[in-house]
């Protein structure tokens, strides 16, 4: 199984990769078209943005299977095996039914291929096999997540009946756009006629793209911190989270397992998006059940999004790879842990604000060791060092460019103030860097 695993992914990866776009929606459209359109078979909410977008995603799907719902999500990238990226029930699909559904819509894609000069890509082929997959479960509601942008994101043959869009940053601007609010143009994409938009924090400029965008289409739009939100901030440590305002009423006493601030904030803004899933504040005026929001929160799990997978030290792994993502890391890291001394482990891909990562992480980490990860996406080591040497200065960088080399350095040095000095490790830079790692520390 795990040979025809790789035999799958080695054909899926001779197409198109995921960073070679081509800002159209025919493909995949032409292919929901052969397959018989899957993707209307079940309602679906629909995520965008730039950061917390699978985090949102996890929340959504632990709260609607706490209410009984058979779910798919759909969201990318992978961190360790690419069956993460199509889950039922909460699970990734299994390797075998990941070979069958690619095996079943493989003649159709070829057919697609065969009547244009450019073939379907690697995310349109899969993100045909997600819906597909949630067709034939079948699944009463689908959980998607945007791959790049909106507009023309191959997830954006559904019509969402909700539309999530999670904070906008500065990520992929020569694609997107140089500011948040031309970034917003694309993503705003995602919101059809007569859906429900959640809509997190935003710039203002993003934020007024996405109110324009709803009343062209007679959306309904809810923003945090106006219709919904966090009440009151408290320390954001794993297992608490403060009052949260929902749609129809207030959630108190509500464990959450995941570290950080922001996290607090998706769990807000996946609350109302389940919430309007079920017409709270619009067809029904009573809150959801809050029992069930809590055993939902309890059991949700980020796997690389701030996770701890080692003590003494204590290594933290979060797949941070833009500025603005880095900075919230940054942040929480300081809020979660009482580290007397931060080792990072930067891995980064070469078409990111590299520069950006690391000086939101310098006033965190006492020393910073480079590498680099198996992607032919991923930076060079040596031209990262050169970078981080003008941000950290010579004497706080070390070179590593075996990632295995890199974990052994950075704990070593987190070690060097003995066993009880609260030494830790952070391992960042880009989700493909994070699922090494977690390999290679035997989490998951």
């Amino acid at each position: 199984m795990d040979a025809a695993l790789r035999a799958v992914e080695t054909e899926l990866a001779g197409r198109w990769g995921e960073t070679k776009l081509e800002p159209s929606v025919t493909r995949i459209a032409a292919l929901m078209d052969v397959l018989g359109e899957p993707q209307r078979s079940y309602p679906s909410i629909h995520i965008t943005g730039t950061n917390g977008k699978t985090s949102t995603a996890r929340m959504i799907e632990a709260l609607l299977g706490a209410f009984d719902l058979r779910t798919g999500r759909y969201t990318s990238p992978h961190v360790q095996s690419i069956t993460e990226r199509i889950s039922l029930d909460g699970a990734p699909i299994s390797a075998e039914r990941f070979i069958e559904t690619y095996e079943d819509i493989k003649p159709y894609v070829e057919m697609v291929d065969a009547q244009r000069s450019t073939g379907c890509s690697f995310f349109e082929v899969l993100t045909g096999m997600a819906y597909a997959a949630f067709a034939d479960a079948p699944v009463d509601v689908a959980v998607v997540e945007v791959g790049m942008g909106g507009s023309w994101d191959a997830t954006n043959v559904i019509d969402g009946d909700v539309a999530v869009v999670t904070p906008i940053d500065l990520d992929h601007t020569d694609r997107l756009g140089g500011t948040p609010g031309e970034i917003a143009v694309e993503k705003a994409g995602i919101v059809k006629q007569d859906a429900t938009v959640i809509l997190a924090q935003q710039p203002v400029d993003a934020a007024q793209v996405m109110l324009k965008k709803a009343v062209d289409v007679n959306a309904t739009v809810a923003r945090e911190g106006l219709e919904f939100g966090v009440v009151a901030r408290e320390v954001p440590s794993a297992g608490s989270w403060p009052p949260c305002a929902g749609l129809g009423g207030e959630y108190t006493e509500v464990y959450l397992p995941l570290h950080g601030a922001h996290q607090a904030h998706n769990a807000a803004v996946a609350l109302a998006a389940v919430e309007a899933f079920f017409g709270v504040g619009a067809q029904r005026p009573e809150p959801l059940d809050v029992d069930t929001v809590r055993k939902a929160f309890a059991s949700v799990a980020s796997p690389g999004r701030m996770e701890v997978v080692r003590r003494s030290p204590t290594v933290v792994l979060d797949a941070a790879h833009n500025p603005a993502g880095a900075r919230v890391t940054a942040e929480a890291v300081g809020e979660a842990f009482q580290f007397s001394r931060l080792i990072g482990v930067v891995g980064a891909s070469a078409d990111k604000n590299v520069r950006g990562l690391l000086e939101a992480f310098e006033p965190v980490f006492a020393e910073v060791v480079v590498t680099q990860n198996s992607s032919h996406r991923a930076m060079d080591a040596d031209e990262l060092a050169a970078v981080a040497v003008e941000v950290f200065g010579d004497d706080r960088v070390q070179v590593e460019p075996r990632l295995p080399d890199a974990l052994e350095a950075a704990i070593t040095l987190a070690e060097e103030e003995g066993e009880f000095a609260g030494g830790g490790v952070l391992v960042t830079g880009s989700v493909i860097t994070v699922g090494e790692a977690r390999l290679l520390l035997r989490r998951g």
